[in-house]
């Protein structure tokens, strides 16, 4: 059993990116922790504190349809993350690397979304392969209508880490079919078509019938 920890900056990013993935490892018997740090809705719905419960039961419903249990949503201002202090956000991933030890963590991949560049920001600084580090593999996930969104010249996220979803793509399809609030219609990314579409896409670059991308960061083997 490996510790999986999936680190996303808003309600989505997770199931976006990587909802095929997450039931790869939750299939196999991982024990999976998905983290949310931001609100994922004040922005969007200020002040509206239903919105932000609706938000998070979409969530949850989300992470239970990929068979993760474990489920952590913070409230850290969203699409402000770049108001805080660095070192702030940086304790929140600290603190979860410490008590959870992950030994492979994900995270979103810093793009066109501020909230993104701050949260891998605070990744890269929470894992660093210090002694005691339990975190022995280090991966971004590029969720649709984001990464694709970014200008080309600073969009460094060019996959070398393909996972096969040819037996999990449903599951990711039906897990962000609970996302009501983002669902969107075709050619909007954030489409059942879209999605199916780039799982097609990415598996036809890796050699999969349906395959999900992610750029290795760092990987620590022992041997």
């Amino acid at each position: 059993m490996t510790r999986v920890l999936v680190v996303a900056a808003h309600p989505d990013d997770e199931v976006l990116g990587m909802g095929g993935t997450i039931a790869v490892h939750t299939g196999a018997g991982d024990e999976v922790r998905v983290l949310v740090v931001t609100d994922g809705s004040s922005t969007q719905y200020p002040g509206d504190a239903a919105a932000r419960a609706r938000k998070e039961e979409e969530a949850l419903r989300a992470a239970a349809e990929l068979g993760v249990h474990d489920y952590v949503h913070l409230d850290l201002p969203d699409m402000r993350l770049d108001t805080l202090a660095h070192v702030d956000v940086n304790s929140v991933i600290e603190e979860h690397v410490r008590e959870f030890a992950p030994e492979v963590l994900y995270t979103v991949q810093p793009d066109v979304n501020s909230d993104h560049r701050v949260l891998f920001d605070s990744v890269a600084v929470a894992t660093r392969p210090t002694p005691g580090q339990p975190v022995r593999r280090l991966l971004t996930y590029a969720p649709t209508s984001s990464t694709e969104w970014t200008p080309a010249a600073v969009n460094w996220f060019v996959p070398n880490w393909y996972v096969d979803i040819t037996a999990t793509l449903e599951r990711k399809l039906a897990a962000f079919a609970h996302y009501e609030t983002e669902r969107r219609e075709y050619p909007h990314p954030r489409s059942e078509r879209a999605i199916r579409a780039a799982a097609e896409f990415h598996g036809t670059s890796s050699g999969f019938e349906l395959a999900e991308p992610f750029v290795l960061v760092r990987s620590l083997e022992i041997r």
